[in-house]
């Protein structure tokens, strides 16, 4: 076991927490755009995008099977795999004036709920804050570590 597994896998989550506290940022900064990228001609409403995060090293049900036979079993944190958009459709909304609204007067407007987007950046600020924790406690122990020697 090497002595800066806690560092690497609170390292690796924070940075993690890091980019998914962007793409929501990203998000609810486009809630309103209605013209994203260009499909067949047409502008298409922005997509919601959501991170999709795994482990580095095996799943946690891997690891921990592992150190209950006595293995050397270890997650070396979780990494980011992709960043994929929202399938979900555009929400219609009335709006005749509005400059892309169809014929119909409907305008296609991205599929971000702002309250959604809020209760997820609550979600990895959180998670943020419990890898500080980690890694502060994992930094604490080796300076008490080091002490003992005095």
């Amino acid at each position: 076991m090497r002595l800066t597994n806690g560092f690497d896998a609170s390292a690796s989550a924070l940075t993690a927490q890091r980019l998914r506290m962007d793409v929501i940022s990203s998000n609810i900064a486009n809630a309103e755009t209605t013209r994203g990228k260009v499909v067949n001609g047409e502008f298409q409403p922005y997509a919601r995008k959501m991170v999709v995060m795994s482990p580095v090293k095996g799943s946690f049900a891997d690891v921990l099977d592992q150190k209950l036979e006595g293995g050397s079993g270890r997650s070396n944190g979780v990494k980011v795999t992709k960043i994929m958009e929202d399938r979900t459709p555009p929400k219609l909304v009335y709006n005749p004036t509005h400059p892309d609204a169809d014929a119909d007067g409907y305008v296609k407007m991205p599929n971000v709920d702002v309250l959604k987007e809020m209760v997820d950046m609550i979600s990895a600020t959180r998670s943020y804050e419990a890898n500080v924790t980690a890694l502060n406690s994992t930094k604490s122990m080796f300076m008490k570590a080091l002490e003992i020697g005095k």
